[in-house]
C-alpha cells in the first residue's frame, strides 16, 4: 500500500516513543525520541521557518516514517540510543568511533587472586579498575604490577591445581612467586595482593610508607638482599606516582567534557578523574551538521558515549547545560544505581578544568586538520568527483564485482563494498560459480548478480552484505560486463546506476563506461585513485578465493587418485607430512608410521609416486 504522509500524521498517538524516518530506498535517515510523537513528528512537515538547513534537507528525502510507542520518555531515550548505534543514520549526530574501554580486573574472591585486562564488567565479585584510555596503558600497568608485586595471571585453579603442572616462564623471570608450586604461602601472596590493590586504589602514601617500613626492618635484621629489593620497589613506585600531576580538591570520580568546533568538524574532549586524580583523557570526533547547536551536540555525545561504557562517574562537568538535563541525569542515575549529577561550572577551579578540556579539544582539532583534510579528499572528496563525472548524486555505497578462473576451471566471483570511500570488509562476499561451464565471464557475472540481488537475507535483513542496496555498481570491465549487469537488474525490476571500469594498455582504469559512453578519468584526481583502489581490491579478493579453492582441489585430486586412500587417510597423510612433496619423497617405512596406514595402503602411496 502507498504511504501517504498526511494520512499517517493524523494517526500518530500523543504518547512518548521513538520515530524513524526512511528514504525512498528504505534506508534510515534519522532516529529521534519524543514526549509526544503526534506533536514532534508533525513539526518536521510544517512550515520550514526556523528549521536548520540539515533538517530541511532531510525532510525533502523522507519517503515514509514509522514509530514505536514506549511507556516513558526515559524508555524512549534508551531505545533511541540502541537504534542509532545499530543503524547509524545519516542525519543523526553520532560518534565517528565506537570504542570499548579496557579495565584491569583483579579476582580478589579467589584464594590466589589474578590480574588481567578485560573489556567487560561482570557481577563476579572481582574488583575492576578503569576505564583506561587505551589497552597499551592497561598492559603497561599490568607489566608494572607483575614485575613489582609478582601477581599471577594464569588460569590455573588454585589451590586445587598446586603442583599438577610445572611452573610457567613468569616464575623464572621473577614476575610470579609460583603459588602453583606452593613456593609462596597464601598469607605472603595476599600481602603482595594488598600492596597491588593499594597502588591501584591510588593510596600511594600508605603504600610507600609500608614498603619503607619493611625495608628498614629487613635492614635491621641484616637481610640486605631483601632490603635492596624493597628499595628498588620503592624507587619504582615513587617514579610512577610522580607522573600524576593533575588532582582535584575532592576525592571523587568525575568526567570533564568540552567540545571544540570549526567550520567543518566537531571534537569532544574528556578528562577522566578517578579518586580526585586525572587518570587519562581521550577525544572523539562527532559527525554533525555544522548548523547544529553546541548544547544539542554535547547532549547527543553524552547519550551515545555513556550508553556504550559500563563505568559511570558520580559527576559530569559539562561545557554547556543539556537541553534534556533532567532526563539525562535520571537515565545515568538509573544506569549507575546512584545519583549522577550534571554540572556546568561557572567559576573557580572547576571552570578552569572545563577551559582546559576546551583548549585541549581546540589544540587536537587544529593538529588533526591537515590529516583530516587529506582523508576527506581520499574518501568523500573522491566520491564527489565521481558523482560529478557520472552526473548522479548521493553516492554512499559502491559495490564492485569480478570473475576469476583459469581456462574456465574453478570459476569464482567476488563482491567488494566501499562505503563513504572506505572498504567495508564485513560486507565483502564471494561466490563459487555453479551454473556455468567453461570460460564464460559474462554468464558467470550474471549468475553472481542474480544471487547477490535475490539472496534471501536481502529481504530478511539478516545479512548486511546483501540487505543494503548499493548507490553505484562498478563492473570490472567495459560494455559487455555493464550490459550483463543491466540485463540482470532489468529482469529483477531494480534500478541502479552501473558503470564499467575500462583499462588502458597498462591495465589501469583510465575510463568509465556509463550510459553508452566512455568518460575519461584524469590520473591525478582522487576519483582515479579511489577507483584504482576498488579495482585492485576486487581483483585481489577474487584471486585469493580462486587460489584457495585451486590449492584444495590439487591436494584432493592427487591423493584421491591413489587406491585405498580415502578422506581419513588423506587427512592423516597431510597432517603427518604437511605437503605433497614430503609425501612424494617419503620411503615405505615413513609412510607406515602415519596413523591409520596399513602396509597395503603405504605401498599404494609409495608405488603411486614412483610410476
Amino acid at each position: 500500500m502507498a504511504f501517504i504522509i498526511e494520512d499517517e500524521l493524523r494517526k500518530l498517538p500523543a504518547s512518548p516513543g521513538v520515530y524513524i524516518m526512511h528514504d525512498k530506498k528504505d534506508d534510515i535517515l534519522y532516529v529521534g525520541k519524543a514526549v509526544s510523537l503526534k506533536n514532534r513528528v508533525r513539526q518536521y512537515f510544517q512550515s520550514s521557518r526556523g528549521k536548520s538547513t540539515k533538517i530541511m534537507q532531510m525532510v525533502s528525502k523522507i519517503h515514509r516514517f514509522e514509530y514505536i510507542v514506549t511507556d516513558s520518555e526515559l524508555e524512549a531515550l534508551v531505545l533511541e540510543n540502541n537504534l542509532i548505534k545499530e543503524h547509524r543514520p545519516r542525519y543523526n549526530t553520532m560518534l565517528k568511533d565506537d570504542k570499548t574501554y579496557p579495565y584491569i580486573k583483579f579476582t580478589v574472591s579467589e584464594d590466589y587472586p589474578r590480574i588481567m585486562l578485560t573489556r567487560k564488567l561482570k557481577k563476579d565479585k572481582a574488583k575492576y579498575f578503569g576505564p583506561f584510555t587505551s589497552s597499551t596503558a592497561v598492559n603497561n600497568t599490568l607489566d608494572f604490577l607483575r614485575k613489582t608485586f609478582r601477581i599471577r595471571n594464569c588460569s590455573r585453579n588454585l589451590p586445587k591445581d598446586i603442583r599438577k603442572q610445572r611452573a610457567c616462564l613468569d616464575y623464572y623471570i621473577h614476575q610470579c612467586d609460583a603459588p602453583c608450586q606452593g613456593f609462596v604461602s597464601k598469607d605472603d601472596y595476599n600481602k603482595q595482593v594488598s600492596l597491588a590493590l593499594e597502588f591501584l586504589n591510588g593510596n600511594y602514601k600508605k603504600l610507600t610508607d609500608e614498603i619503607q617500613k619493611q625495608m628498614n626492618e629487613a635492614s635491621q635484621q641484616f637481610k640486605y638482599e631483601e632490603a635492596a629489593q624493597l628499595r628498588d620497589l620503592l624507587n619504582s613506585l615513587l617514579h610512577v606516582t610522580q607522573k600524576q600531576k593533575i588532582s582535584s580538591e575532592s576525592m571523587e570520580d568525575r568526567d570533564i567534557i568540552a567540545l571544540a568546533k570549526d567550520e567543518e568538524d566537531v571534537l569532544v574532549q574528556i578528562f577522566f578523574i578517578r579518586d580526585g586524580k586525572m587518570v587519562g583523557r581521550e577525544h572523539h570526533y562527532v559527525q554533525v551538521s555544522i548548523d547544529d547547536e553546541n548544547p544539542y551536540i554535547l547532549e547527543s555525545f553524552v547519550k551515545q558515549f555513556y550508553a556504550g561504557t559500563p563505568f559511570l562517574p558520580k559527576e559530569l562537568w559539562l561545557q554547556y547545560a543539556l537541553p534534556d538535563e533532567e532526563l539525562i541525569s535520571n537515565w545515568l542515575s538509573q544506569k549507575r544505581r546512584t545519583k549522577v549529577r550534571l554540572l556546568v561550572p561557572k567559576k573557580g577551579n572547576k571552570e578552569k578544568m572545563i577551559e582546559l578540556a576546551y583548549k585541549n579539544a581546540e589544540l587536537i582539532l587544529s593538529r588533526d586538520k591537515e590529516k583530516l583534510r587529506r582523508e576527506q579528499l581520499k574518501t568523500t572528496g573522491a566520491l564527489n568527483e565521481i558523482e560529478k563525472l557520472l552526473g548522479i548524486s548521493n553516492i554512499k555505497r559502491i559495490e564492485s564485482f569480478d570473475i576469476s578462473n583459469i581456462s574456465g576451471a574453478q570459476s569464482v566471483g567476488s563482491m567488494v563494498v566501499y562505503e563513504d570511500g572506505k572498504p567495508k570488509r564485513n560486507d565483502y562476499r564471494k561466490f563459487k560459480i555453479k551454473s556455468v561451464s567453461g570460460p564464460d565471464d559474462y554468464a558467470s557475472m550474471r549468475e553472481v548478480l542474480y544471487r547477490r540481488f535475490t539472496h534471501e537475507s536481502r529481504y530478511s535483513k539478516t545479512d548486511s552484505g546483501f540487505a543494503v542496496l548499493p548507490d553505484l555498481i562498478m563492473m570490472d570491465g567495459g560494455k559487455g560486463q555493464v550490459g550483463a549487469a543491466l540485463e540482470v537488474l532489468e529482469d529483477l525490476g531494480i534500478e541502479l546506476p552501473v558503470c564499467g571500469m575500462v583499462k588502458d594498455d597498462k591495465h589501469r582504469t583510465d575510463r568509465l563506461y556509463f550510459k553508452g559512453s566512455e568518460l575519461e578519468l584524469k590520473t591525478r584526481t582522487e576519483a582515479f585513485k579511489l577507483i584504482t583502489r576498488i579495482q585492485d581490491e576486487v581483483h585481489r579478493f577474487a584471486i585469493e578465493y580462486h587460489r584457495s579453492l585451486r590449492s584444495k582441489t590439487q591436494v584432493k585430486s592427487i591423493l584421491d587418485d591413489i587406491n585405498g586412500i580415502g578422506a581419513v587417510r588423506r587427512k592423516a597423510l597431510m597432517k603427518h607430512f604437511k605437503n605433497i612433496e614430503s609425501i612424494k619423497n617419503a620411503d615405505l617405512s615413513e609412510l607406515k608410521e602415519v596413523s591409520g596406514m596399513d602396509s597395503k595402503s603405504a605401498q599404494s602411496v609409495y608405488d603411486f609416486f614412483r610410476k
